[in-house]
């Protein structure tokens, strides 16, 4: 496959993840103002797992899709993933549906300055400067600056920070091994392990409506993994992220039609300086390669 046809199919599933996880965030959110995350989490999970077991099913030569020769850093990376999930789940109790949006944008930046220690790739100067015209767009948020900080904005925080973690993490997997299952299964059996652990505490009797949404949010979450994890490993995790920018118009749109929450003026010029700082990053990136590559042609 020509490097075109790879960074399109890159594309085209990081456009995909865009929409079905803003779904899945929107199955969230509307979990969040009446359950505990144990039980949204350890039902989803557990089904996840199913799903798993069912694709490679699906493909009986894919015998040992549970076998990682990356275990330490698979570990770090489903712990990573609790602890993002757990934090998302807080913030969107307690933000906004698109003021989370904002955070998410940071993850592109994020992205850049993890991959130095993670990847070992060289960090560039404009990643620093990207990331503080990201934080700047933070503060849009705090008018009174960030002694104004609610606590649904440090769940937010905790939750960018760590998942972007993981997904630099996939990418480092997933630059040496295919096994796509491995990386959705583990972090999903960490999930499904803790939550059940806290579940007994928290549960509460569910509508029938609502396990449908379980399972609804299960099979997005699923679905939205494994994109994420074959787009990250067709396209470098710096120009991936950005195009998962687009998550914040589904995100607008759910947010108005489902709960009838429209953006702030502040949130939209938060979202737009942490989006230019992510786009002028890519931009400044694929400007100095094509240069390295003119000098070497």
């Amino acid at each position: 496959m020509n490097l075109t046809a790879t960074a399109a199919i890159g594309a085209i599933c990081v456009v995909f993840y865009t929409l079905v996880i803003a779904g899945a965030d929107g199955i969230t959110k509307h979990f969040a103002g009446a359950y505990a995350a144990p039980q949204l989490f350890c039902l989803s999970a557990g089904l996840v797992l199913l799903l798993c077991f069912g694709a490679n099913m699906v493909k009986p030569h894919e015998t040992h899709f549970l076998i990682t020769r990356f275990k330490g850093a698979m570990l770090l990376r489903s712990i990573l993933t609790v602890v993002s999930a757990v934090c998302f789940f807080q913030a969107f109790r307690l933000l906004p549906f698109a003021d989370v949006f904002l955070f998410m944008g940071l993850v592109p930046v994020m992205a850049a300055v993890m991959s130095g220690p993670i990847l070992g790739e060289h960090i560039r100067p404009q990643a620093w400067i990207a990331l503080g015209i990201g934080v700047t767009g933070i503060l849009f948020l705090m008018p009174d600056g960030p002694t104004s900080a609610q606590s649904g904005h440090f769940w937010a925080i905790g939750a960018t920070t760590t998942g972007t973690a993981s997904m630099v993490l996939a990418r480092f997997i997933g630059r040496d091994e295919q096994n796509y299952l491995a990386q959705v299964f583990y972090p999903n059996l960490a999930i499904f392990i803790t939550m059940a652990i806290a579940l007994p505490f928290v549960w509460r009797p569910m509508e029938i409506t609502d396990v449908a949404f379980v399972a609804l949010y299960a099979l997005a979450l699923f679905v939205a993994r494994w994109l994420s994890v074959v787009a990250l490993r067709l396209l470098p995790a710096y120009v991936a992220t950005p195009l998962m920018n687009l998550q914040f118009v589904w995100m607008v749109l759910i947010g108005f039609v489902f709960f009838s929450e429209l953006p702030s003026i502040a949130t939209v010029i938060g979202v737009a300086l942490v989006m230019m700082s992510a786009i002028w990053l890519v931009l400044s990136e694929s400007s100095d390669r094509d240069i390295m590559d003119t000098s070497t042609a």
